[in-house]
């Protein structure tokens, strides 16, 4: 935890003798580590997040509500383990490693099962243990992050984190987009790479992230509540988790997915299915660039007014697609959303809850947003399919501008 010092200050951290805390002015060791096996494990999963719409709507067949199912599942099961990822992590004092490696080697073990199963509910399933996967390593990796860093420096550090994952998620779709272009049999040349470079990823989780008392929290003090599942869902009972909790979900019912996003510039600008896969490129290059800059900056202004408007830059990306704007334009936009939201709405969620509950209070704010997310998709994918995709983005966009004004009156008292 971390307590006042005698002038005043933001207080330092009281942690384990035998680890030294982290300087207000560096990212601490621990961050650079996990932000390598993020930029690792991105690679691999962008590389089929970038192929898999085009390969499911044109190679498959399968109809935009078709699409919507698959992806809210691909996004669904994820928010359902966030907590049991969270809690788990939590217990012992911190497991944060050991939960995230499973999690980590659960999305590695599905890459080469996408090269045997051909049929939607067989693909839902892989997509669904790998989501699982996601789901679990998520909070414990998040959580790792937080008590690692100082609480004046948590965005730059989630900034730091991000920018290098999202280094993976630019090259993911650029090796696709060349394996696609050079291999006879692209789609199964590109799974079959990607579970190699995932197994990358967890290889550099085992051996660099430290465990133990190296690399995971102090236990949990004697005066403090025992990281039990009743304790974590009692976070809610906290204001500002709860608020962060109800604005995130509330935003996130309004958050067109990456994909349709990708299909929309698609379907809207009549970009050509060679060129598909580089689309998330556009995104990823704009959340590289701004993800540090934005976190630093949320650390002086505020982190959830930079919460707030990433969403407004979201709405944006809206307006251009509906006006038929440069596809360049569109994707800078959703780039910045994610830059100014993503490692942001985890700096502010820190914040507002206590180090021995750091993993189940992060998984909390995280399984609103994903759970509202994984409902947004399956709603974007039955509207485009009975109204068509103008309908369907104008929905979302109004959706999108209410819920922004919610949010505005319900932000946390502590908006840092």
């Amino acid at each position: 935890m971390y307590v006042a010092d005698s002038r005043g200050g933001a207080g330092t951290e009281v942690r384990d003798a035998t680890r030294p805390g982290p300087r207000a002015t560096a990212v601490a060791p621990t961050v650079l580590v996990l932000g390598t096996v993020s930029l690792i494990t991105d690679v691999s999963s962008e590389m089929v997040t970038a192929v898999l719409p085009l390969y499911l709507v044109a190679g498959l067949g399968l109809s935009p509500l078709g699409f919507g199912l698959l992806d809210g599942v691909y996004n669904g099961f994820s928010a359902l383990v966030r907590l049991v990822g969270g809690h788990l992590a939590d217990r012992g004092g911190g497991r944060y490693k050991a939960v995230a490696a499973v999690g980590y080697g659960l999305s590695a073990v599905c890459k080469p099962a996408l090269l045997l199963v051909h049929s939607l509910p067989l693909i839902g399933a892989v997509l669904a243990v790998d989501r699982t996967g996601k789901g679990l390593r998520t909070a414990p990796r998040d959580a790792l992050i937080s008590l690692s860093s100082a609480p004046e420096t948590r965005g730059r550090a989630f900034g730091v984190h991000r920018a290098m994952d999202t280094a993976g998620a630019l090259l993911g779709p650029l090796v696709a987009f060349l394996i696609l272009r050079q291999a006879a049999e692209g789609y199964d040349a590109v799974f079959t790479v990607s579970s190699c470079v995932a197994a990358l990823g967890v290889l550099v989780l085992l051996l660099f992230v430290p465990g133990g008392r190296g690399g995971d929290p102090a236990p949990a003090s004697a005066d403090s509540p025992a990281p039990s599942l009743r304790a974590s869902l009692a976070l809610l009972r906290r204001r500002d988790v709860r608020r962060l909790t109800v604005c995130a979900t509330l935003l996130g019912l309004s958050t067109v997915s990456d994909s349709f996003v990708y299909l929309l510039l698609q379907h809207r600008l009549g970009v050509p299915d060679r060129w598909f896969a580089l689309l998330p490129l556009g995104t990823a290059a704009a959340f590289l660039l701004l993800a540090l800059p934005l976190g630093r900056l949320a650390d002086r202004m505020g982190r959830w007014r930079m919460f707030l408007a990433g969403h407004v830059a979201l709405l944006a990306a809206y307006g251009l697609l509906l006006a038929h704007g440069p596809a360049y334009a569109v994707l800078l936009l959703h780039g910045a959303f994610y830059a100014a939201t993503d490692g942001v709405l985890m700096a502010a969620a820190s914040t507002a809850v206590p180090d021995e509950l750091r993993g189940a209070g992060l998984a909390l704010v995280q399984t609103g947003q994903a759970t509202a997310r994984f409902a947004a998709s399956l709603a974007f994918g039955a509207a485009w399919t009975a109204w068509g995709d103008r309908t369907a983005l104008t929905t979302a966009a109004l959706a999108l501008t209410v819920c922004a004004v919610c949010a505005v009156y319900l932000r946390p008292a502590q908006s840092k």
